[in-house]
């Protein structure tokens, strides 16, 4: 007898198919920032984000990562500073319309409630891509945040849903 996939299962995939697809992370590079005896040291970190639905535009994103026994172990909560520059970095094009504000990436910052967000803007009146990078915890959110724009040549059109 054939087993069926349970029901949780099945929502599980369900709002994974519908969900919007998430950059992912690719390191740069990082530099050691305080000296730790026991696990790693506190360091800054440099990844960059390659936009899922717009090629030809990366952003790099500069954070704080706690080191030290917590840090090495994932229990560590990092600062809620980050930094971010986005560039174009080839031909820019679009495969399907964008929403006028979307998440493209959200990392962990501790073990259960802060997250880094990068939050794409489309603004038309002067067809530039604004990414927003910030921190949010559960229960009381941090203004720490960091703006960078990419300008699209005026011949691309950036189609919005």
């Amino acid at each position: 007898m054939a087993r069926r996939p349970s029901l949780s299962l099945l929502l599980a995939g369900a709002l994974l198919a519908g969900a919007p697809a998430l950059a992912q992370s690719e390191r740069i590079g990082s530099v050691d920032t305080a000296f730790q005896w026991l696990g790693r040291d506190h360091d800054i970190v440099v990844e960059a984000y390659d936009d899922p639905l717009v090629a030809g535009v990366t952003c790099y994103v500069s954070r704080a990562r706690t080191g030290g026994i917590k840090g090495t172990l994932g229990l560590a909560e990092d600062r809620a500073e980050a930094s971010i520059a986005c560039r174009q970095v080839g031909p820019i094009s679009f495969d399907k319309p964008l929403p006028r504000q979307q998440q493209v990436f959200s990392e962990r910052m501790s073990i259960l409630f802060k997250r880094l967000r990068v939050v794409r803007m489309v603004d038309s009146q002067r067809n530039a891509l604004v990414y927003l990078s910030y921190s949010d915890k559960l229960i009381d959110g941090s203004p720490q945040n960091s703006l960078s724009a990419v300008p699209v040549p005026r011949e691309v059109a950036i189609p919005v849903k």
